[in-house]
């Protein structure tokens, strides 16, 4: 399985069976994500797609992995401007957070075609421009590597137990686009003052940003940040399928290449500086912020909005317009974009390093000290994952 073209690998990940159910124990307002008939959900897949998540061994050189770019702590962003593969070679954009991930209708900045988590998770293993994991060509040596792991062994045929041979590339890939879709986000102090009853959970200054972020005549972030995702592009069981927006806010007058949005897929002049809005949830963590990560603080993007950078550039969505905030507003727009910050996601053990776990104990061992910690990775799995949230309507 040398070099096998990725047109090949999506085309094979839409071949399956039905869907099986499955317990999202999603909370209220949440519905359930969309999910392809070819690759029903459950739970040793999403789990054997959280030890893939973390391999290195799915890199052409054994130094990256999923998380290197998505990294937990991070809320599955990485905190760089813009990022850079196995190999060194510098990306163009920003790595997008993965939390909620399950509920993106564009998964990436400015490609409308990738639809599906599956085929996105082909595209950093096999992609040459730029070169991300870099395994295009070492397909044969990489699943050797896996099929060696008595992890894998496994897990892959409990996963993929209706295929002759469950290790392919195209499994590796639909594990990934379980365990992602997975990762879903609602424990922040919005979500438990709206929908939780926890009238103190969030400052009076928060309460009134959210009038703030509410109302046109103000700020009006909803009209492309709305919806229980915080965003305009997303979809899920049941929802009409609907073309996905792209929004030119102009950052820029002159987008340089790569980085001209929409405009790289279509080649229209009025796609030139369109991208995704993406999801404001944990927006507190994922600084920089734009495309290109060249906005630092959330104190910035407020006065990119507005005083601008390039408020005329001729393709700007005009739903965007100069913000005349006073001091006040701007703090209490600032504490609502952070109130909507679920800090346990950055510390939940269902979406951890599997690997971690067996290299602490095995330390603990030599040490001679093998009682440290023990129980609570049980309590924490145990926790309750079915808090709710309030469901927003976009208008």
């Amino acid at each position: 399985m040398r070099g096998v073209p990725v047109a090949l690998l999506m085309a094979a990940l839409l071949l399956g069976s039905d869907p099986e159910a499955y317990d999202w124990r999603l909370p209220r307002g949440f519905p359930k994500p969309r999910m392809p008939a070819n690759n029903p959900m459950s739970e040793v897949k999403v789990q054997l797609g959280r030890y893939l998540f973390y391999d290195q061994r799915l890199s052409v050189n054994r130094t990256q992995s999923c998380a290197s770019c998505h990294q937990q702590e991070r809320e599955f962003a990485d905190g760089r401007a813009t990022s850079s593969g196995a190999t060194g070679e510098p990306h163009p954009r920003s790595a997008m957070s993965l939390v909620n991930v399950a509920y993106a209708a564009a998964l990436t900045w400015a490609d409308p075609t990738l639809r599906s988590l599956e085929e996105q998770a082909v595209v950093p293993m096999f992609s040459n421009h730029p070169v991300e994991l870099g395994l295009s060509g070492h397909e044969r040596s990489t699943l050797d590597a896996l099929r060696a792991e008595p992890v894998y062994r496994d897990l892959f045929p409990r996963a993929f137990g209706e295929s002759q041979n469950p290790f392919t590339m195209v499994n590796a890939a639909r594990a990934l686009a379980a365990f992602e879709r997975s990762i879903i986000s609602e424990r922040s102090p919005y979500d438990r003052y709206h929908t939780g009853g926890e009238e103190d959970a969030i400052c009076e200054s928060a309460k009134r940003g959210e009038a703030v972020f509410f109302t046109d005549q103000v700020a009006g972030c909803f009209r492309c940040h709305g919806g229980f995702n915080f965003s305009d592009a997303v979809t899920y069981k049941g929802k009409e399928a609907d073309r996905v927006r792209f929004h030119n806010t102009a950052l820029y007058q002159e987008y340089p290449p790569p980085n001209r949005g929409l405009f790289e897929r279509t080649g229209r002049w009025s796609d030139i500086g369109k991208f995704k809005a993406p999801s404001l949830c944990n927006i507190a963590l994922t600084a920089p912020y734009m495309h290109d990560g060249s906005i630092a603080t959330l104190e910035e993007v407020l006065k990119h909005y507005a005083a601008g950078r390039a408020h005329q550039h001729p393709n700007k969505d005009p739903r965007i317009h100069k913000l005349e905030l006073s001091p006040q507003n701007r703090a209490d727009l600032l504490a609502f974009l952070r109130a909507l910050t679920d800090k346990e996601v950055l510390h939940d053990p269902r979406f951890a390093n599997p690997w971690e776990p067996q290299r602490t104990s095995v330390r603990a061992v030599a040490s001679r000290r093998p009682g440290r910690g023990e129980g609570q990775l049980a309590k924490r799995l145990a926790a309750d994952r079915s808090r709710p949230r309030h469901l927003i309507a976009a208008n």
